[in-house]
């Protein structure tokens, strides 16, 4: 039967090869249907496949036509998938292929155009990674916080796509340095570190001849890791010499890497941290993205259910514009109502 991919189910039996515009197999027939294949068919916009009438454990199937019923692929789902594939495309950087921005564009830019969910979500990202994972979590996460903040600070949907490209070619560049360096579990030295710092160039090296990318955007790939106050590198640039979107990049890069889990460091509350940013780092960061960033991060709601660093419960009653990530809290446990900003050993740790 002829359904809608939409309307496929994990156990569904393809008839037939399923192919592209190169008229080459994406799926072969006889391909049990899982959760990532469904991802597959929508990345390649197929609309419509033939599959068989009954599932592979031999129960009938019928499409359900209730989209509320209908069995759709979670943002985190979705987002693992993408780390395989990345996974992947990665290795075949380090071996030596160029990078394919149609095959970059076809995995990336479905995850990203997601951005209503990933608005709801973007305080839970630190979750998806693990610590033996974190180098290929990290440039996912890059590119989704990039285009975040991108969307935040009312880009249009073109430019902001293309944030998200820039965040997740920021350190693609990676592949070309040892991978001794990469996967140490010990401090680097400071011959290793300067390794390190090559991997913008070197990221810029791969894009500069795309047609599909901006300049802008292959600008802000090098310059990625440069700080308002002289600071970054590989050029020392300083405030309005750095692009613009390399300033969201750089936002996007740190916030991601202070709330992960890696090999030395526990994660850390998304909201502790952005107060960091705002009181440490302000001077290394663009205030204006640390600010839209703040503000899309801590955007609560009245009612809000919270956990704090105490590991008390309580619901949000008031937020302060100019303090967002101190607003007042009801606590669960006796009712009192305490003001974050009073309290400042005190951090909303997780939102319930």
């Amino acid at each position: 039967m002829q359904v809608e991919t939409k309307q496929l189910v994990p156990g569904c039996i393809l008839l037939h090869d399923v192919k592209g515009k190169s008229n080459q197999p994406i799926i072969p027939k006889n391909t049990v249907i899982t959760e990532e294949h469904r991802i597959i068919l929508d990345k390649f916009l197929i609309n419509t496949v033939e599959v068989a009438s009954k599932l592979v454990d031999g129960k009938r199937f019928g499409p359900e036509q209730d989209e509320a019923k209908e069995n759709k692929t979670s943002l985190e789902a979705h987002y693992r998938y993408v780390i395989k594939q990345y996974r992947e495309l990665f290795d075949k950087w380090r071996n030596g292929a160029n990078v394919d921005i149609i095959v970059v564009r076809e995995l990336l830019l479905p995850l990203l155009e997601r951005m209503d969910e990933i608005e709801k979500s973007v305080y839970k990202l630190h979750h998806y990674a693990n610590k033996e994972d974190y180098f290929y979590h990290h440039h996912i996460a890059v590119a989704m916080l990039s285009a975040y903040l991108g969307y935040k600070m009312d880009y249009a949907k073109g430019e902001w796509l293309q944030i998200g490209l820039g965040g997740f070619l920021s350190d693609s560049g990676m592949a070309r340095i040892d991978q001794r360096i990469i996967q140490k579990q010990s401090k680097l030295t400071e011959k290793e570190m300067e390794e390190i710092k090559k991997h913008p160039m070197y990221s810029y090296r791969y894009v500069e001849k795309l047609p599909a990318l901006k300049e802008e955007v292959k600008q802000a790939i090098l310059q990625h890791h440069e700080r308002m106050d002289g600071s970054g590198y590989p050029l020392g640039l300083r405030k309005d010499k750095i692009n613009r979107f390399a300033r969201i990049i750089a936002v996007s890069d740190t916030y991601h890497a202070m709330t992960s889990e890696r090999l030395y460091q526990t994660k850390q509350s998304p909201f502790r941290v952005v107060e960091v940013l705002r009181k440490e780092q302000f001077s290394k960061l663009d205030p204006e993205v640390v600010h839209h960033f703040i503000k899309g991060l801590a955007s609560f709601s009245i009612g809000t259910k919270v956990k704090l660093s105490n590991q008390q419960i309580g619901d949000i009653v008031f937020t302060d514009e100019q303090k967002p990530t101190r607003p007042m809290i009801r606590l669960d446990e006796n009712k009192q109502i305490i003001s974050l900003d009073n309290h400042p050993q005190l951090f909303i740790e997780e939102i319930l």
